[in-house]
């Protein structure tokens, strides 16, 4: 593995570009492995720059596990790490599958509900195919500013398709998100994931720019929760460049590659509260008690 960077010290400057050329470098001798027909690496290339990207093939084992994601991207920015380290078989669920949201950078090339969609669902294909996941797609649209609160009505449709779904894998453990941003699609799955007996919850954080509005999210998280949501966390360090291979399958929403340090930044931070482990990255989890 390539020296990972340092955020702090001197790297609180340089940090984005530190991690954009370890991750390169990391690129560079899983490439030199392919080369040789090292049938372990896996070569994927990101739907919107096209850019290829090598990562180790992985080799789930134990409890299968159900994801249900708001958005194409969501499992790769909070979770991905986590089964990158410790494989497990993954059926992923992504609700809101019909958007117009990327990076506005790039509105002026994909302007439509359609473009948009078929380009978001060809990235979620690449980064879970990484996970050798199986994909379900519910076909939702998902909200646009201003946010509202999310329809009752709506919720209970899809609590309907996810049970569905979670029936068709009996034993699989469920997974979503915790809610940590205030997103009405993701306050919607986590309600109707709650319903369907869910007790494991991702740090789905707004990653902002601004490090201090991320610390709002989760104080406010925390003043609605209270003692409820146990937190877990996951050392990622050994597989944090490959993690940032996954981010790169979502260049449509994190551009250019060097702004896909956020979510790093954010597993460094998480990482100071490891108490057995020496790792310099994390991913934050929370667990509830079952309700029955």
């Amino acid at each position: 593995m390539a020296d990972l960077p340092v955020p702090d010290g001197h790297g609180i400057y340089t940090f984005p570009d530190d991690l954009h050329r370890a991750h390169q470098t990391h690129n560079q001798q899983l490439a030199a492995r392919h080369r040789t027909h090292d049938h372990r690496v896996l070569k994927v290339t990101a739907p919107h720059t096209r850019v290829p990207y090598y990562i180790e093939a992985r080799s789930p084992s134990g409890r299968p596990v159900v994801v249900i994601e708001p958005h194409h991207d969501d499992f790769a920015l909070s979770a991905s790490g986590t089964f990158l380290a410790h494989p497990r078989p993954l059926t992923v669920a992504t609700v809101f599958t019909r958007s117009r949201s990327v990076h506005p950078a790039l509105e002026a090339t994909y302007t439509d509900v359609d473009t948009v969609s078929e380009l978001r669902d060809r990235e979620g294909a690449a980064a879970l195919a990484l996970f050798a996941a199986r994909r379900h797609l519910l076909g939702h649209k998902d909200a646009e500013p201003p946010y509202r609160t999310y329809d009752p009505q709506v919720l209970d449709q899809i609590t309907d398709e996810l049970r569905r779904i979670a029936a068709a894998h009996l034993g699989a453990e469920l997974l979503a998100p915790a809610t940590v941003t205030r997103h009405p699609d993701h306050l919607l799955v986590h309600e109707a994931a709650v319903r369907l007996g869910c007790t494991w919850f991702w740090e789905d954080l707004a990653f902002w720019a601004t490090y201090a509005l991320v610390g709002c999210d989760q104080q406010l998280f925390r003043t609605r929760t209270g003692a409820t949501m146990r937190p877990e966390l996951v050392d990622i360090t050994d597989v944090v460049l490959d993690k940032v291979t996954v981010l790169r399958m979502h260049g449509s929403q994190m551009h250019p590659a060097r702004k896909m340090y956020r979510p790093i930044r954010h597993a460094f931070t998480t990482a100071a509260d490891l108490v057995d482990s020496t790792g310099f990255y994390a991913e934050r989890f929370y667990r509830t008690e079952p309700t029955c």
